[in-house]
């Protein structure tokens, strides 16, 4: 049969619910993953589609058995695929390596055998020829849980009713990336970012030290477009990223002033950072950062700006980075 093309539904950002309304709501573990939507024909065959719409199936070629899991049952789920390091938490830097392979399946074939990915099944809306994303949450996960979708390359975890608090403690407890908050009673709104679902990103916070920027363009012509940031390990000052966004329009031109005063002709990263246009400063400033992860590598993912730290020296960021970064 010709399934619908459904579009996935998107959380919105933003905090627990109040805990007078604890009971209404669902808690899911956020994944650090690729979004797809699966759907199963029900004669064996599966495509994915991403969430921009492009079909990915070629990409995965390990999840291809996916499509007689439910056996002559159409089916519309959706999921996120993984690729788990050793702990077995999701690692989206092991997982860019299976990304972009769509229209390349002999490498991608190969990328399978190097890192297998994992599909994490979360909703259902579409079964057995009915649309379910009218049906509330509640019902469509228990109809996706009666599916028993469980393998090597795919499952169904769990999801927590109430104890939110608990839930999000043990997420940052197990250095996971967040939470998805669902209401029991929502619908499945395709292509919306609704308010029925909350997602809460676990951000750390860490001082760095400023070594250098990069020239901001258009209307930040002049002003630093992003700060190059590093932490001391092992008696050098090793790069740890670039930082674009956190600052208001002051805030960023009181930055570059302080930035003119300390510019430098030698970097003072050990490695140097392959950055083209980089320009450098001495060491001096430290700041506080916002970021999501690390990388295996101990670069920071998704860092912003919080506050300058003049009281704090450079001596003071110090951080446990791996042997191998440069």
């Amino acid at each position: 049969m010709t399934l619908p093309l459904i579009p996935p539904m998107l959380a919105t950002s933003g905090t627990l619910p109040p805990a007078a309304q604890d009971a209404r709501w669902a808690y899911e573990t956020k994944q650090d993953g690729q979004r797809v939507v699966a759907y199963l024909a029900g004669d064996g065959s599966l495509r994915l589609r991403a969430r921009s719409g492009e079909d990915i199936t070629a990409a995965y070629p390990e999840l291809r058995p996916l499509g007689t899991a439910v056996g002559a049952a159409p089916a519309v789920l959706d999921g996120e695929v993984l690729a788990l390091d050793e702990e077995g938490r999701a690692d989206f830097q092991l997982l860019q390596s299976r990304m972009g392979l769509a229209h390349s399946p002999a490498k991608a074939a190969r990328q399978a055998a190097k890192v297998p990915v994992h599909l994490v099944l979360f909703d259902v809306m579409h079964l057995e020829g009915r649309g379910l994303t009218g049906q509330p949450y509640l019902r469509r996960r228990r109809r996706l849980e009666e599916l028993g979708l469980d393998g090597s390359y795919w499952s169904t975890p769990s999801a927590l009713v109430g104890h939110g608090e608990q839930a999000l403690r043990a997420t940052v407890d197990h250095g996971l990336e967040g939470l998805v908050c669902k209401r029991l009673d929502s619908v499945y709104e395709p292509g919306v970012r609704s308010r029925s679902w909350i997602k809460i990103r676990n951000m750390r916070s860490e001082d760095v030290i400023v070594g250098g920027w990069l020239p901001g363009k258009g209307r930040l012509s002049g002003l630093p477009g992003a700060v190059l940031v590093g932490q001391r390990a092992g008696g050098r000052l090793r790069y740890v990223g670039g930082v674009g966004t956190g600052w208001s329009e002051a805030e960023r031109t009181h930055l570059a002033g302080l930035l003119r005063t300390a510019e430098t002709a030698e970097c003072p990263f050990d490695p140097v950072p392959p950055v083209a246009g980089a320009r450098w400063v001495l060491p001096r400033l430290v700041g506080e950062v916002r970021y999501s992860t690390r990388t295996r590598a101990g670069m920071l993912r998704q860092p912003s700006w919080l506050r300058l730290r003049p009281d704090l020296s450079p001596e003071d960021s110090a951080a446990d980075l791996p042997d191998d970064l440069g």
